[in-house]
Order: C-alpha cells, then sequence, then structure tokens
C-alpha cells in the first residue's frame, strides 16, 4: 500500500491525539481533578506526581498496549482483553462500564453547569445538546471521529498554551511563590498512580486507530509519544492555577474560577466553548469503543452492526449517566474514581505489564 502524506501522523501522533482527546473531560477538562490528585498534596508535590509518576506510567502502558493491539490485531476492547486475559476479560469490561458511566456523568454534569453558568441555558437543554453532537458522531463512525478528535486536541493545545500565557502574565508572581513556599504534602506518588490508573482504562477508546500503526517501532514511539501528549495541556492547566492556591482548592469547576480571575471575557467564552468541545470528545470517544466492542461480538458471529444501533446505543449509556450524574460533579471525582483506579490496577495495568509482555515477546516481532 502506498504511504499517504498523513500516514507519519496517522502513525506516530494521532493516537496520541485521541488518548488525550478521550481522556481530557474526565481526566482535567474542568480542573477539578488535577485539584483531587495533585494540587492536594500541594504546588511541588503535584507537579512530581504528575512529571514523574503520570507521565511516565502513561507512557509505558500505551507503548505495551499499542503493541500488544498490533501483534494480536486487537482493535477493540473485546479482542484486546480476551487475548490479554483469556475469560476473565469480562472483569475489564465490567469496570469499563462502570468508569465509563461515571465519566459520562461527569461530563453530562460539567456540561449543564457551563452552559447554564455562563450562556443563560438550562441546565438540562446543556446536557441535551452534549447528548445530540454525541448520538451525531457515534453514528457517523470512526473516520469522522477520527477527524473530528485530532482537529479539536489542536485546537485545546492552542487555548491551552494561550490561557497559560495570560495566567503567567497575569499571576507570574504568584505562581513563583506557590512553588517555592507551597507546602509539599505526602502521597503525591500515589495521587499520581491512581490518576494514571483510572485514566488509562481511556485506552479502549483509543484501539479504533491503531489501525495505521505497522511495526513495533512505530507503536512503542507512538505509546511514549502518546504520554506526552496526553498530560502537556495538563501541565499547562496546572501551572496556570497555582496563582490562586489554596484558594482553588474547594472550587468545583477551577478552570472557570481562574479565567474570571484573569478579566479576559473573551478569553473565558473561548475556553468555555472548546471545553463543551472536548466533553463531546471524551463522551464520543468512549461510547464509540463500546460500539466497536459490540460490532466485534457481532462479526465473530457472522453479522454486521446495523447502522442506526450506534446512536442508540450512545442515548441509552447517556441517559443512564444523567441519572448518576445528580451526586454532583465534585462527589463523583473523588469518590468514583477513586474507586476504580485500583480495580483496573489489577485487571488491567498489572496484566499488560506482565502477562502482556510475555505475549508479545512468545509471538516475536511481527514488523510486517
Amino acid at each position: 500500500m502506498a504511504v499517504t502524506r498523513s500516514s507519519f501522523f496517522q502513525r506516530y501522533l494521532l493516537p496520541g491525539f485521541v488518548f488525550q482527546s478521550v481522556i481530557i473531560a474526565g481526566g482535567y477538562g474542568t480542573g477539578r481533578e488535577l485539584i483531587e490528585y495533585f494540587l492536594n498534596y500541594g504546588p511541588v508535590g503535584g507537579l512530581l506526581g504528575m512529571v514523574l509518576v503520570t507521565t511516565v506510567m502513561w507512557s509505558v502502558a500505551l507503548a505495551v498496549c499499542f503493541e500488544f493491539a498490533r501483534v494480536f490485531k486487537a482493535f477493540d476492547y473485546r479482542t484486546f482483553f480476551k487475548e490479554l486475559l483469556g475469560p476473565f476479560w469480562v472483569l475489564f469490561e465490567f469496570l469499563y462500564i462502570i468508569f465509563l458511566l461515571i465519566v459520562l456523568a461527569v461530563i453530562g454534569s460539567a456540561a449543564g453547569i457551563i452552559l447554564r453558568d455562563n450562556f443563560g441555558i438550562s441546565y438540562i437543554a446543556g446536557v441535551l445538546i452534549m447528548f445530540a453532537a454525541v448520538g451525531f458522531l457515534t453514528f457517523k463512525g470512526s473516520g469522522l471521529i477520527e477527524n473530528v478528535l485530532s482537529f479539536w486536541s489542536i485546537i485545546l493545545y492552542l487555548t491551552y498554551t494561550l490561557f497559560f500565557v495570560v495566567a503567567l502574565i497575569k499571576f507570574g508572581p504568584a505562581i513563583q511563590v506557590s512553588l517555592r513556599s507551597g507546602p509539599l504534602q505526602s502521597g503525591w506518588v500515589m495521587g499520581g498512580f491512581k490518576y494514571a490508573f483510572y485514566n488509562l482504562a481511556c485506552i479502549a477508546a483509543v484501539f479504533f486507530c491503531l489501525t495505521h500503526i505497522r511495526t513495533r517501532r512505530e507503536a512503542v514511539t507512538a505509546g511514549l509519544l502518546g504520554g506526552v501528549i496526553g498530560i502537556i495541556p495538563a501541565l499547562l492547566f496546572y501551572l496556570s492555577v497555582l496563582g490562586q492556591y489554596p484558594a482553588i482548592l474547594p472550587v468545583e469547576i477551577p478552570a472557570v474560577f481562574v479565567l474570571q480571575k484573569t478579566g479576559f471575557p473573551a478569553l473565558l467564552f473561548l475556553f468555555q466553548i472548546v471545553l463543551f468541545g472536548t466533553l463531546i470528545e471524551t463522551g464520543t470517544g468512549m461510547i464509540h469503543s463500546v460500539n466497536q466492542r459490540i460490532q466485534s461480538a457481532l462479526l465473530a458471529r457472522g453479522k454486521d452492526m446495523p447502522r442506526p444501533l450506534r446512536p442508540v446505543v450512545a442515548v441509552g449509556m447517556l441517559l443512564l449517566a444523567f441519572g448518576i450524574s445528580t451526586f454532583g460533579l465534585i462527589t463523583l471525582i473523588a469518590k468514583g474514581y477513586g474507586a476504580v483506579s485500583w480495580g483496573f490496577l489489577v485487571v488491567f495495568i498489572v496484566p499488560v505489564l506482565t502477562i502482556g509482555i510475555v505475549k508479545i515477546r512468545r509471538a516475536g516481532k511481527r514488523d510486517v
């Protein structure tokens, strides 16, 4: 097959951008997650947890996962975990569905809050707008999803960079003070690990775009880059909010809080639009992973997945998540994510870094 001009992006960068797109709304879109798992351990402790623990964990795990998926042609989570765990693969699916519903509840709640508080749209209408966008993208399928997720990631990078520059100009001295004199709380290593564990479950929503990867070198390089691509916007955001420490700690949506402090209404407006788009990205990516899993199961029986079934699955899961969202954003992030982190460590992270590596070695290089 001829190599296209876009193939370098598809093989080396696209998986990382899709990973970043899927984790952002549940990982750091509102900023609440970064407060919970990093800044609560002090400015320096949080920075260490993010850079030394989460980034390294993401890059290593993604590299192994991408190579495992390539070797065994496992481009949906059902195929991947059946190959990795055998009959115990359903343990991952059980946790993943719980996690997916929590993430959808978080982004649904965030979408409603954003449109209600900043654009005067009712909470319910905000949630329904997001639901409709997710349903449309899942109906269109992998090609459009790849394009939208990668394009919006670039927009997000530019917005977060602008946010960081403005915060540095407005709060630079306060940021320096936080880094120099802020407390270093114990537990930052565990915070970094827990954050890495639950976000790595989003790899299930990245498998569909790994079909572009052809060799081990491409898989490993894409994985190592993916961890860095995924963490950079979070790092920019984290440094930006340090100027409001410790007042930022109890805030429900820290991103909006800090942007209001900058005194740039246009930037706040832009960020809200981009953030709303990231909520759609995450919801689409995760529900698409479920649709791909259903399609894989149907293909194994010689059947194809009816196209109209894709948005039906999306709407069903979003409605379930809407009920869960009544628990509130802070509670969902603090309790829900923390509870599933340890489950993913046991049924995903440890197996893929042990059994997965052994199976890859036994399978041989397969650089075809």
